[in-house]
């Protein structure tokens, strides 16, 4: 089974020199990490939050989340949860067999990892379609492929973002990714708050990362709420923070934020972005 890229030519470019020159651009932009790999800040990683919207606007801030990861080794496998912004297909979705297509060739999905998450959580429906038009895990890939090629992942896609459903399918997460012996990084795709002035979404977006950095999902989740914060991937976020602390990964920090404002100029309707990484001491 081959899922096709739905936003090349549109989140990012469709041809696979000028994508690898965009993902270069992105690491060397002024509001980027400059660098391709970073220094170990502490014993481990586990995973990173990091942004899903074109590159023009957000790959600077998401390529501070994969030269963090790089600098701590290559995984065995990736598992992207990203939201289900069109609401098509289950309310809680896996791919558990096949491949993603990008510019950049395929990445190979990874059936044991999979399948063990879906036969361990049964609210976890193995549906295709729920990812036809999907960006939230798509964008991710070429930064996988540039940084960690040949390396499997794992597709989950949320449409129902409750607490339990995070906390659920977070625990299956972690103890999936312990049992399996494998090197896994969690990347929870997302963006922050959406269409509001630059001030507007930098004084809301902080308000839901100190919360973040809490490694308490309730916590995220009530400051979302209290602050009319308009994240869109609230449930992967939350589902990182709950693999993370059963992992035993108990340090969050903040590897970046911005806004589209800062990277294309026009802060009267801004989205917010973030990378954070979460660690082991």
């Amino acid at each position: 089974m081959e899922r096709k890229p739905a936003v090349a030519g549109y989140f990012y470019e469709a041809e696979p020199d000028k994508l690898l020159e965009r993902i270069r651009w992105s690491i060397n932009h002024e509001l980027g990490p400059r660098r391709e790999v970073g220094e170990r800040r502490y014993r481990d990683i586990v995973g990173v939050v990091a942004p899903h919207a074109g590159y023009v606007y957000s790959g600077p801030i998401a390529a501070h989340a994969y030269v963090e990861l790089a600098a701590y080794g290559k995984p065995d496998t990736i598992i992207v949860v990203g939201p289900n912004h069109y609401g098509i297909g289950a309310p809680i979705s896996i791919m558990v067999r096949g491949r993603w297509i990008t510019p950049l060739g395929p990445v190979e999905i990874d059936s044991e990892l999979a399948g063990a998450i879906a036969a361990r959580y049964r609210a976890l429906e193995e549906d295709p379609f729920s990812f036809s038009k999907e960006h939230s895990i798509e964008v991710h890939l070429p930064f996988i492929q540039y940084f960690f090629p040949g390396t499997r992942f794992v597709p989950i896609a949320m449409w129902r973002q409750t607490l339990s459903t995070a906390r659920e399918l977070g625990s299956t997460i972690a103890e999936v990714a312990k049992e399996s012996g494998r090197r896994v990084y969690v990347v929870a795709s997302s963006d922050l708050n959406h269409y509001e002035p630059h001030d507007v979404t930098v004084e809301k977006d902080s308000k839901v990362i100190d919360a973040a950095l809490s490694l308490d999902e309730e916590a995220f989740l009530r400051a979302m709420e209290k602050y009319d914060v308009s994240v869109c991937g609230y449930g992967p976020i939350m589902t990182l923070l709950v693999a993370a602390r059963r992992l035993g990964y108990a340090r969050a920090v903040l590897l970046k934020h911005a806004t589209s404002g800062d990277t294309s100029g026009y802060r009267l309707e801004t989205v917010g972005y973030a990378s954070i990484a979460l660690y082991m001491e």
